[in-house]
């Protein structure tokens, strides 16, 4: 007699996969959050939300910067990771003022 062994379906393993997963449950975002601007030289907070275009990676949720410049519609910001300077292009959406 034989038995066969039926493994489940692997999940998905898509380029958002798992950023959509962790964000999951998080807050709508609203207007007013996609048309804030920041100034030059303003300190912010990385605050990643459910919204993948600006999105910066999310291991970097959490960390302080400062603004260096807008491109486009994002903004460039400074952070420090590890003791060296990294430069993270972020849309408004994801930033907070510090």
């Amino acid at each position: 007699m034989l038995l066969y062994v039926v493994k489940m379906v692997q999940r998905s393993k898509g380029t958002l996969s798992a950023r959509t997963r962790k964000l999951k449950g998080k807050a709508r975002v609203t207007v007013a959050e996609q048309v804030k601007t920041f100034n030059v030289g303003d300190k912010v907070v990385i605050k990643p939300k459910a919204r993948s275009r600006g999105m910066p990676a999310l291991r970097y949720a959490g960390r302080h910067g400062k603004v260096v410049k807008r491109r486009g519609m994002s903004y460039l910001v400074e952070i420090r990771d590890g003791g060296k300077k990294k430069e993270l292009i972020a849309g408004p959406i994801h930033l907070q003022l510090a």
